[in-house]
């Protein structure tokens, strides 16, 4: 059977939902096609699941540290996984079902169940339909990448989507992969109990920032008894009694790496390979990803890449501004780029690591005049209150425009307080303007502007 709308949306991901929203709002048809869980990565299998479990992890670590917050010995307490699992479930069924039943319900839009192909530049088929449109939007997210590692296929392991459905604690989990997928199960399953062992190819953790903050962020998992196993350059899985040995070539411990459940964290991939893209006239890049202009258009007239698909961005806050790009675009006459939008991003380890801008090191590389302001958390009497006080707030700033370039905090509340930051760099303000700011006490925000009043010039 044949449909036809004014608009077509594959994937109910983080701005499918948003863009069917508006589109119906201003009088548009819209076919909706989603194939598995409605809310995408961020709902189902990412942001969500894994802040709930987080959340979990955290309640039991503050537990065991009662003693430091002058209240005694921690009463015993032990981590059933099968409840936490269920809170979690809990949560992101609440959130999936609510968004579902808002589509469903949207006047204007068909929701579609299954894969959706092209047929045409206009069309796509899914299951026995046949879906037209003059505009199609390609939200089809990206799943666990799978490496190709000696071993892969004879050794069961675990991805960021089915670790999730585990009901009983390993015992020694192993983490193949140190982005923010693999630093913040390290962390929370260690809180829960298991033992961790995390192994990273770079001889560093987070390779792409500065190196103050890798070791703020290496300090943290250590000290909480994660087993670091930096340098890994031939990495290959086999199994032994049934269970799984992750060999390595690290200078200082050349062993395998032993444990009762691996997890593989080695990046993701877009869903785009099973789009039937040729016969829309699209291609691919060599991972998979869509190219799009700054409007996120496709090489095709009429065709649109959001989300993960696109390479632009790997973050629900970049999927969802590249809805509310497109819509500005497309309904309000307005003039959005990609370009418009600054690099803010942030990993959910405790205390979290969140940054705006340019690092330390793309400044120096770049050759920019720049000073840089430094303050340790336990100089920021919130932190101190707290018994929080690892990490640190770091700015940089333009020595001859006073143009903020960039920020880092390690530290509690920073994935908040990097916002004041965020802000005055959307705005165009200065370091000068950051001084000037009074901020409410007792937080981590209000030395931000004593941060900006300790510039130093930057060594080159």
């Amino acid at each position: 059977m044949t449909h036809s709308f004014d608009a077509l949306i594959i994937g109910a991901g983080q701005a499918g939902p948003s863009l069917a929203g508006r589109l119906t709002a201003a009088g548009w048809t819209v076919g909706l096609v989603e194939r598995k869980d409605f809310g995408g990565t961020c709902v189902n299998t990412g942001c969500t699941p894994t802040k709930a479990l987080i959340a979990s992890a955290k309640a039991a670590h503050t537990m065991r540290q009662a003693a430091s917050y002058g209240l005694g010995t921690a009463p015993s307490f032990t981590v059933d996984l099968a409840q936490v699992k269920a809170r979690k479930d809990t949560i992101v069924a609440a959130s999936r079902n609510g968004l579902e039943n808002w589509l469903t319900h949207m006047e204007g839009c068909t929701v579609f169940r299954g894969t959706a192909r092209f047929t045409s530049p206009t069309a796509m088929q899914v299951g026995s339909d046949v879906l037209e449109a003059k505009h199609i939007f390609l939200n089809v997210g990206g799943r666990p990448a799978k490496p190709p590692l000696p071993g892969i296929d004879q050794v069961p392991y675990l991805t960021s989507s089915t670790i999730l459905a585990l009901e009983e604690l390993p015992t020694h989990l192993i983490i193949v992969g140190a982005g923010a997928v693999g630093l913040e199960f390290a962390q929370l399953f260690r809180r829960l109990g298991s033992q961790v062992t995390l192994v990273e190819r770079n001889p560093r953790l987070l390779p792409h920032d500065d190196e103050d903050v890798a070791a703020a962020v290496a300090e943290i998992l250590a000290n909480e008894g994660i087993t670091l196993r930096l340098g890994a350059e031939c990495i290959a899985l086999s199994q032994e009694n049934g269970q799984p040995l992750v060999h390595v070539s690290c200078e200082e411990d050349p062993s395998a790496a032993r444990g009762s459940h691996l997890l593989l964290a080695m990046g993701r991939q877009p869903n785009t390979d099973d789009l039937d893209l040729a016969k829309a006239g699209l291609t691919a890049d060599a991972h998979g990803y869509l190219t799009v202009d700054e409007t996120l258009q496709t090489a095709v007239p009429g065709i649109w890449a959001l989300g993960d698909c696109n390479g632009r961005g790997a973050f629900t806050h970049t999927a969802y501004n590249d809805f509310e790009i497109v819509a500005a675009n497309l309904l309000d006459h307005g003039q959005r780029r990609v370009s418009d939008r600054l690099p803010v991003s942030a990993i959910y380890v405790d205390p979290p690591f969140a940054k705006v801008g340019l690092t330390e090191a793309e400044v120096r590389a770049a050759g920019t005049p720049a000073l840089v302001g430094k303050r340790p958390m336990t100089k920021v009497g919130r932190a101190v209150e707290k018994g929080e006080t690892q990490g640190f707030i770091k700015v940089l700033v333009h020595a001859e425009t006073d143009q903020i370039l960039g920020a880092s905090i390690v530290g509690v509340g920073g994935d908040e307080a990097i916002h004041c930051i965020i802000t005055a760099m959307y705005a165009r303000q200065t370091a000068a303007f950051m001084r000037t700011n009074m901020f409410i006490h007792p937080t981590v925000a209000e030395l931000i502007p004593t941060v900006f009043g300790e510039l130093k010039p930057l060594e080159m």
